[in-house]
């Protein structure tokens, strides 16, 4: 029987399931499928629906699961409730709204005065979009007080919609079609100085005499005129709608309880540094919260085992394109589960959420493929560039300082081929590849281009001679016309180097005109980290201190901890990492002997969450997704700071108010502390 929807006397073909029956003159759905229609037929419903008749999709988001046959009544009471971007304002319509369709329609509008021209045009613009009005030339009034108000005035104006005559329409404005004939014109509001910027044009501008750096804080000193930028509307509203999709898919689809946990907490071991919170206690000081971690592990225990939260987590580690100091992750835990159910749960709600369409399940690599391929832990797998390792090749090749290190503790030697990349090596690249082969600790990086018949040249390749430049090209796989980039050295910081390397090359191939990367978004799951690293002759968390060992490393985390695996995963889209999830340690013995016995940390801060273990803790785990991050790569955003309505500079600090700022001397003593002198 073929599932489909009636819907004002249309039938929708969908699926073979059932028929649900739709009348939007009552409001009602009748479901008569077979089975029991659950959330899961919803949320299929919806995303059928999603680009179709606005009136349908809010009548089907509220749906709700129920028997055979029974009447589901919606959330909304009638079409009419359907939301609208102009209910309870003085606007019938917004900015970017009116098509050819409402020709001849009275309409009131409100928004800034963009553009103003021959005291007969102007454009009129809110956070929806831009409209063209036309002022009368028989109504002088008008054109006069036009003519007398500064850009970004803010106004109400009511007129006539008509269509735009022939030749005259604009194919690069939602509303190109039609302009409004303005009858009235009332002022609410204009600036008494002039803007620091041009709203307008500001994103694009590209006056010498302004540097980015200083362009950017220029725009967060005045953040809220900085937000009228259409970019900026839209990107917020896109975060909007995502925050939106996740809470109805967790929320309505899955029974996830949303649950604010605190803020304010204390200090706790080991992870980032934390921002310290003084109290009117001597000597007492809360800790701003890195993470909702052991609060989520607590709500488990404590019997809700479906828990999720649009978390605000802070950091006290400075800021830069991909990180500020306060920051939103989706934060989710699940009682009684897998690492493998997470990460399905993760791909269904990035599914819904996505503004394209995704393909899951998303690929999975370990953590040792990802490092031996690509030379980072979050690679971005829309090149397929990989790194290979050449070492047999070069063994006894005459170079005493190649050979030297090769032979060195952990020596290795690691090619990466930059197909057709030959002719874009030029010296500017050279000196940045010899910077960044510093900062790794190596003595540098080799560059063999190869000629049109696959020969090798460079510096190198006199001294290694032809036979060997040619069994090098054989195992690197390096043909006519690529770049061959060699590293020698602690295997390690050879890979991470060339790691580097990999993504500064695609990009200055890309700058170039050359396409490197496919489109779309490219997620994928990395698996198997260590649980423990070293650093600085001790053993730290690779992750955090409450992630489970592998199943099958259980027992070596009390033999040699350092060669344990966990059960962490972390999300990588495109290069970036997106998220990170465990599944958590539930025994208060295993608990005490990772903090104590491997990491040496004192376990009294943490006696309440091993007390919680110790009372019957499930197994357990959850993810934590980075909000800003996942929302700007969705937007095509180059940094978080285009996502987030009044972010941080550069450095952490808010332009806009002038914080962080001084406090009075009373607060100083309130609070215990000391002014500086």
């Amino acid at each position: 029987m073929s599932f489909q929807h009636h819907l004002m006397s249309s039938l929708i073909p969908l699926t073979s399931h059932g028929t649900i029956a739709v009348d939007l003159s009552v409001c009602t759905v009748q479901c008569v499928c077979p089975q029991e229609c659950g959330a899961m037929l919803a949320g299929r419903l919806l995303r059928v629906w999603r680009l179709a008749d606005t009136a349908a999709t809010g009548l089907l988001r509220g749906l709700r699961p129920g028997p055979v046959g029974r009447t589901l009544q919606p959330r909304l009471a009638a079409p009419a409730a359907v939301r609208r971007a102009s209910s309870f304002q003085h606007r019938t319509h917004t900015c970017g709204q009116l098509r050819a369709k409402d020709a001849g329609r009275s309409v009131s509008l409100c928004g800034w005065l963009q553009f103003k021209r021959m005291r007969k045009f102007i454009t009129l613009r809110d956070g929806y979009g831009v409209t063209q009005l036309i002022l009368p030339d028989e109504d002088r009034r008008l054109s006069e007080l036009v003519d007398s108000l500064p850009l970004e005035s803010v106004l109400q104006v009511t007129g006539a919609v008509r269509l735009r005559p022939d030749g005259q329409q604009n194919q690069d404005m939602k509303t190109g079609d039609i302009e409004v004939v303005a009858h009235d014109i009332t002022v609410l509001n204009k600036p008494e100085r002039e803007l620091p910027f041009n709203v307008r044009s500001f994103n694009k501008a590209t006056d010498p005499a302004i540097c980015p750096q200083a362009k950017e804080a220029l725009r967060l000193q005045y953040r809220y005129l900085d937000l009228r930028h259409t970019e900026l509307q839209e990107n917020l509203r896109r975060r909007s709608q995502m925050v939106a999709e996740i809470r109805e898919y967790l929320v309505r689809d899955h029974d996830f309880v949303d649950i604010e946990t605190p803020t304010l907490f204390r200090r706790t071991p080991g992870g980032a540094q934390e921002f310290v919170v003084p109290t009117r206690w001597p000597g007492q000081f809360y800790s701003l919260v890195q993470s909702p971690q052991q609060f989520k592990q607590l709500l488990v225990i404590g019997g809700l085992d479906r828990y999720f939260q649009i978390a605000r987590c802070y950091r006290d580690e400075g800021a830069r394109p991909d990180r500020q100091p306060e920051f939103t992750q989706v934060d989710l835990e699940l009682g009684f589960t897998s690492q493998q159910e997470v990460q399905a749960l993760v791909e269904g709600m990035l599914h819904r959420c996505w503004p394209q369409e995704l393909v899951t399940p998303f690929p999975r690599i370990t953590f040792s493929q990802a490092m031996t391929q690509y030379g980072t832990d979050k690679p971005d797998v829309r090149f397929k560039w990989r790194l290979v390792t050449v070492t047999r090749a070069l063994r006894s090749c005459g170079l005493d300082v190649l050979e030297k290190q090769l032979n060195g503790p952990d020596g290795a030697a690691v090619a990466l081929v930059v197909p057709d990349g030959a002719r874009h090596h030029s010296r500017a690249v050279q000196a940045q590849h010899a910077r960044m082969a510093e900062q790794a600790g190596l003595a540098g990086v080799s560059a063999l281009p190869a000629d049109g018949a696959g020969r090798l040249g460079g510096r190198l390749a006199a001294p290694l001679g032809a036979e060997t430049c040619s069994r090098l090209a054989a195992a690197a796989g390096a043909g006519p016309g690529d770049l061959l980039l060699l590293a020698a050295g602690p295997e390690g910081a050879a890979r991470t180097l060339l790691g580097r390397l990999r993504t500064h090359m695609a990009d200055t191939l890309e700058e170039a005109g050359v396409t490197v990367r496919r489109a779309g978004p490219h997620f994928l799951w990395v698996v198997d980290f260590p649980l423990f690293v070293r650093e600085e002759g001790r053993l730290v968390s690779a992750h955090h201190p409450f992630t489970r060992p592998h199943a099958e490393d259980e027992h070596v985390v009390y033999l040699d901890p350092e060669q344990a695996r966990s059960q962490h995963f972390d999300l990588v889209l495109n290069g970036w990492e997106v998220g990170g999830g465990s599944m958590r340690i539930h025994e208060p013995a295993l608990q005490r002997h990772v903090l104590q016995k491997v990491l040496g940390e004192d376990t009294a801060p943490l006696q309440h969450l091993l007390d919680a273990l110790a009372s019957g803790a499930p197994p357990h785990g959850g993810i934590a997704l980075g909000l800003d991050r996942l929302v700007a790569l969705a937007a095509g955003a180059p940094s978080i700071r285009d996502v987030i309505a009044f972010p941080k500079s550069s450095d952490g600090r808010d332009l806009m108010a002038g914080a962080p700022s001084d406090i009075s001397r009373e607060e100083y003593e309130l609070y215990h502390l000391k002014k500086p002198s």
